[in-house]
């Protein structure tokens, strides 16, 4: 027979009634133990929880710590605290009205200083600590962990000092936890690229501690005058070593493959620009590269682990040499680092202009905002779709971090190249990509295209646009094709 409704509302009734003395009861063991551990830690660790100081706090340091995953953590924490509190405070407290638990049986040591007035259901330390905890967690896992646990220990603090039976503090975890999963449903968290996991490809090559057989090609007026010092320092280190410096007359391409008809090792000291013509002469040659660091970024140099003359002079000397890959675009030019159309090299200039005063984020958002503002977006073609860009960036090997502001690689042996395009031919398209980008959710956003592909071909529908190609400007292309060449360029590097 099934139950009359009045039946089952008795029932119901019975079991609120049961839950409520265990939850009485529960608070009367917590309050009651003589636990010396609870009377010093509980009292300073639920006034800190006051207010939320304890998490606005360890929010701070989380931003302070510069690196994106912490940081992003910390910024959703705050904003889902924000959330659960209003809610909790103004919404959960007027649902059910419960008295406080008596304090008389808590240690007077251990009681807290103002007794709450408001209604005891739920705790809202207890839903604000899960809020932030669970936020953070979303972005870092492990750190998620660590501050689940300092949110349990404060939830217990409230029962220990007398301010909330266990019961509260259970559905206080519960509405903070819940609200934190569902700002992730609403807001997925970003997911790191995961980087290709191979291993490197070394050639034997042999040592030269005097630098015999190797030839280098160099520009003494390089890095404002950075390649002068180091035709002195190369000189010293590698006294056998054949050293061609560029005059203001002579074409580079041309001296680096005499060069390379002499050379067992072909060396060269400038700019990216410099170090690109010499590595696509260095692959037709079949010789390894060795690079100087003389230019003014030197961003090649310092990804395959030869940032100082030192470190390059070492490799030379012990033939530590790995194999990486290059780029072709139209199967004629060589590119090592990136390509880009539209203004992404002006977005970047104005974003490192600016960065170390006032910080990546902030100096992103205002060269994006410049370019978005100043720069005519182009027209491509690709995928069998069509698209305005005002900024795209193609880059040889995997870039970190994600979205538009790439800056720099573990591997460079891949045998991938990191595509990125922002979309500007959209509604709102300017005030969309702003805004993602303040909210530090570009990579979420639909205007964001990131592919990771070891061939990528483009038109441009209005006819040539300028290609950028590691750091020069190129001549204009109407068709372009990159093609990646797995590990066809052998250079030397430290690496061990």
């Amino acid at each position: 027979m099934s139950r009359r409704p009045w039946q089952r509302a008795r029932g119901i009734k019975q079991i609120t009634k049961g839950l409520g003395t265990l939850d009485r009861e529960l608070f009367t063991a917590i309050a009651e133990s003589p636990t010396p551990l609870l009377d010093t830690v509980m009292p300073p660790l639920t006034r800190a929880a006051d207010h939320s100081k304890l998490w606005l706090a360890i929010a701070a340091a989380l931003l302070a710590s510069g690196k994106p995953g912490v940081q992003r953590g910390a910024a959703r924490g705050v904003v889902t605290l924000g959330f659960t509190s209003l809610l909790t405070n103004q919404v959960a407290k007027r649902i059910h009205q419960r008295p406080r638990p008596l304090s008389d049986s808590v240690p007077v040591v251990r009681r807290v200083r103002r007794r709450p007035t408001s209604n005891s259901l739920p705790s809202g330390h207890s839903a604000s600590a899960a809020a932030f905890a669970v936020g953070v967690g979303l972005e870092n896992p492990p750190l998620g962990f660590g501050l689940a646990l300092l949110a349990g220990l404060v939830g217990l603090s409230r029962v220990a000092t007398g301010a909330h039976y266990p019961g509260d503090v259970v559905v206080g975890l519960g509405i903070g936890a819940g609200i934190a999963v569902a700002g992730g449903r609403l807001v997925p968290p970003i997911a790191e690229t995961a980087l290709p996991r191979t291993e490197p490809l070394r050639v034997e090559m042999p040592e030269r501690p005097d630098g015999s057989g190797v030839v280098l090609v160099i520009n003494p007026e390089s890095g404002s005058g950075t390649g002068s010092r180091v035709v002195d320092e190369v000189r010293a280190a590698l006294p056998k070593a054949e050293i061609r410096e560029l005059g203001p007359d002579d074409d580079p391409a041309e001296v680096l493959r005499d060069a390379a008809e002499r050379a067992e090792v072909l060396a060269v000291g400038g700019g990216d620009g410099t170090v690109s013509a010499a590595a696509a002469v260095a692959v037709d040659a079949g010789l390894p590269l060795a690079v100087f660091p003389a230019g003014t970024f030197n961003h090649f140099a310092k990804d395959i682990g030869c940032g100082t003359v030192a470190n390059t002079v070492d490799a030379v000397r012990r033939g530590s040499v790995v194999c990486v890959d290059v780029v072709c675009l139209n199967e004629t030019r060589t590119l090592l680092n990136t390509a880009s159309i539209g203004a992404y090299p002006a977005f970047v200039r104005r974003r490192e202009k600016l960065e170390k005063r006032i910080g990546k984020p902030l100096a992103s958002f205002y060269a994006m905002l410049r370019t978005l503002r100043s720069d005519r977006p182009v027209r491509i073609c690709y995928d069998n779709k069509t698209l305005l860009t005002s900024l795209f960036f193609l880059g040889n090997s995997v870039y970190l971090p994600t979205g538009f502001a790439p800056s720099r690689r573990s591997r460079m042996d891949d045998g991938l190249m990191d595509v990125r395009i922002l979309e500007a031919g959209r509604r709102f398209a300017r005030t969309r990509i702003l805004t993602a980008l303040a909210l530090g959710r570009l990579q979420r956003s639909p205007l964001y295209h990131e592919l990771q592909v070891p061939e990528f071909s483009f038109t441009a529908v209005d006819g040539p646009t300028t290609v950028a190609r590691d750091g020069e400007v190129d001549e204009e292309c109407e068709q372009a094709k990159f093609v990646a060449k797995y590990r066809v360029l052998p250079v030397f590097s430290p690496t061990t």
